[in-house]
């Protein structure tokens, strides 16, 4: 004796709700264009970002950020994080830049970007800094970028010591 119930009102609103969701989705075609645009952006975005805000458009509202120093969500304090990084680059440099070296997506979700920080510090004995560093960009299923994470080639404190002068470094 067959046990198994007819369809029910719930099912049949599960599998119109999964029909709609899969309709939405990106064919891969439209999703790899979408990835191609986010590199694009980043590459005309990242070697100005101490001088001029950055695009959101290729980003989710629901971005999750973390490098060394910093770990926070939302594309409001995405926003906070550039805005503060070019009021402290205006007031403690002479001189500063990102120098994007390559971007790269490296799985079909995934751009990572390569890149050194270097400037000069205003003070009298005019400190460099620089360092290396990497970016991890993760992209959802409708082609946003959710995930930002950032490597760098040395501690935070390492790089505060490079404002010192040279004969407090030791």
């Amino acid at each position: 004796m067959n046990h198994e119930h007819p369809p029910t009102r719930i099912t049949y609103l599960n599998q119109l709700g999964n029909a709609i969701t899969n309709e939405m989705s990106l064919t891969q075609s439209d999703y790899q264009t979408k990835v191609e645009s986010a590199i694009a952006q980043l590459w005309q975005d990242l070697p100005t970002l101490f001088k001029k805000d950055i695009s959101y458009q290729i980003y989710s509202s629901n971005i999750f950020f973390k490098d060394p120093v910093n770990l926070f969500q939302g594309k409001l304090n995405y926003r906070i994080i550039f805005w503060t990084l070019r009021f402290h680059a205006r007031l403690f440099f002479t001189e500063i830049y990102f120098d994007v070296h390559d971007i790269q997506q490296t799985e079909n979700n995934v751009i990572k970007v390569w890149w050194t920080v270097r400037g000069k510090l205003r003070v009298p004995w005019q400190a460099n800094i620089f360092f290396n560093g990497d970016s991890t960009y993760k992209l959802n299923e409708d082609g946003l970028i959710y995930h930002h994470r950032d490597n760098w080639d040395r501690a935070p404190k390492t790089i505060l010591k490079q404002f010192l002068p040279q004969s407090y470094q030791t």
